[in-house]
């Protein structure tokens, strides 16, 4: 490890007299150009930003002028040159530093302006391996680092806000102040961080590699948080780079910030409602504590709002709410009778938008679509000392799909209602039981530590709001590892179940279906979920 030097201490305040730009996206950049050549900063830059500056009117010296290298190998090597990088890292008051300086003719670069090629977007698009490699900028981390490094006499952006907050001081009093120059800084690293993570990920999955042996995660803050799940614990909300559509894209039309549970209960409810393609008709989804009371499908989107909340209205009561299609203002005024938290729809019509308003509290969001419920990603879980990281459950069952084990095999409209009811267990916290009919969610058992548990109260809410669950599918997320699990959905009316099964009591799970006349089938997949 490098012993500290024995340096001066840096100055509170710092002057800037010359500024090295070079950015791929140019938004803002002739307008910063011009305040710092206002204000008597020379600038240095590099092909198309230079010429842009240079278009502008702008005095501006190209790099190879002061390195007395040409751009070369493509634009692959530019600013990679000891003038550059001496005149970024030299401290300034050292005597050393400064007799170095002198003896190779490096000058103070105390400004640096970089914003990266764009490899995210690149990558995000599907471009070819080659196009992407292409665009893993090289001498921008580097001149990032180097200023970063020496934030004691230089300031480094990455973002043209980076820039008008460097503009502000230099406006005010000719100088920039340490702090400052820190937080620009712990910023930079920040974001060569992510755009590393970025490489290393895309790197990965062009690989194969399902578990590399160092793996980075990178986001943008969104949002900091009032507060996290309770009170006393802070929270902020991170986007990925080039994200899939869900919460983290959402669009707020209205009502107060979203919280750190309302994005969790949100992300639960439009991860569940994306399993419903909107050309087969209207969906709705309520959640309450990411764990759904009620989703069904409708002929219009009213009517699938209806049937949703009629399945548990009491836990509804608070909740979050999740269309696959347009809000309408019939459905909107159908919703805004209950409280609700949140409401996400791809869309919403302007008299939709209009009733929300009424509400000034109540969250509406859109999204402009819904994710690929197949797409791959991952997902990300922390604990103590490190997190678990695994593929997103893109499990889907088609009928093809279903192992009929018992005598009885089930009639279309019982698969239909199978399929429904396990596609809801693939969202609900395990233990799950869901039953369902006719596209509606009938009543749903979660979170028991055992699967009898979860029959019996999914049973119950259903007698709690009327909801008769004779000739109903039964949908378990994981096998029955005893009967009396199913025993119980079958004596509360159930005729059809499906389960992934695989216990070393399937044969006597399913005899006793046989015994009571249901029909039963094996998916061979566990969509269990904690």
């Amino acid at each position: 490890m490098p012993a500290a030097p024995d340096f001066p201490q840096a100055p509170d305040r710092a002057p800037i007299k010359r500024a090295l730009i070079s950015v791929s996206d140019k938004t803002g950049l002739i307008d910063a150009a011009k305040a710092l050549s206002a204000l008597g900063v020379e600038l240095v830059s590099t092909g198309g930003t230079r010429s842009a500056i240079a278009a502008a009117g702008l005095p501006v010296k190209d790099v190879a002028d002061i390195t007395g290298f040409p751009e070369m190998m493509d634009g692959r090597v530019k600013t990679l040159h000891p003038i550059v990088h001496g005149g970024l890292l030299a401290v300034r008051d050292a005597p050393e530093h400064a007799k170095a300086m002198a003896d190779h003719g490096i000058g103070a670069i105390d400004l640096v302006y970089v914003n990266l090629y764009p490899f995210e977007q690149t990558a995000a698009s599907g471009a070819d391996f080659e196009t992407c490699v292409e665009n893993i900028d090289i001498g921008g981390p580097a001149m990032i680092r180097s200023a970063a490094k020496n934030h004691g006499y230089v300031c480094v952006c990455t973002e043209i806000a980076d820039v008008a907050e460097v503009l502000a001081q230099l406006q005010e009093s000719g100088t920039t102040a340490l702090d400052l120059r820190k937080r620009l800084a712990a910023r930079a690293y920040a974001r060569t961080a992510t755009y590393d993570a970025s490489i290393a990920s895309w790197f990965a999955w062009e690989l194969g590699d399902q578990a590399p042996q160092r793996k980075a995660i990178g986001g943008e803050l969104v949002q900091t948080m009032r507060y996290g799940e309770n009170p006393h614990q802070a929270a902020a909300f991170y986007r990925f780079p080039n994200p899939r559509t869900g919460v983290a894209t959402a669009r707020q039309l209205q009502g107060k910030a979203l919280s750190y549970n309302n994005i969790n209960d949100t992300d639960a409810a439009f991860e569940l409602i994306a399993e419903f393609d909107p050309k087969g008709g209207p969906a709705c989804a309520i959640i309450k504590h990411a764990n759904p009371c009620g989703v069904a499908t409708g002929e219009t989107m009213v009517e699938a709002y209806q049937r949703a909340l009629a399945c548990d209205p009491t836990s509804a009561f608070g909740g979050i709410i999740a269309l696959n299609g347009r809000l309408d203002a019939p459905t909107a005024t159908e919703i805004l009778k209950l409280l609700t938290e949140v409401v996400i729809a791809p869309e919403a019509d302007a008299d939709a938008v209009e009733l929300f308003r009424k509400k000034k509290n109540v969250r509406l969001l859109t999204t402009g679509g819904l994710p690929d419920p197949m797409a791959s990603g991952e997902t990300f879980k922390s604990v103590a000392g490190g997190f678990l990281i695994q593929g997103r459950d893109d499990a889907r069952m088609t009928p093809a799909d279903l192992k009929v084990v018992t005598k009885r095999a089930p009639t279309e409209a019982e698969v239909r209602d199978m399929l429904f009811a396990f596609t809801i267990a693939k969202h609900v916290k395990s233990n799950a039981i869901v039953y369902a009919k006719a596209g509606q969610t009938l009543g749903v058992g979660a979170g028991q530590m055992n699967r009898k548990d979860s029959a019996r109260i999914a049973a119950l809410r259903a007698a709690d709001f009327g909801l008769d669950l004779k000739g109903s599918a039964c949908a378990s997320e994981a096998f029955f590892p005893f009967p009396d699990g199913l025993i119980q959905a079958a004596d509360a009316g159930c005729t059809a179940v499906i389960q992934p099964g695989g216990s070393i009591g399937d044969q006597a799970v399913i005899d006793a279906a046989d015994e009571r006349g249901l029909a039963m089938v094996f998916t061979g997949v566990r969509v269990f979920r904690h």
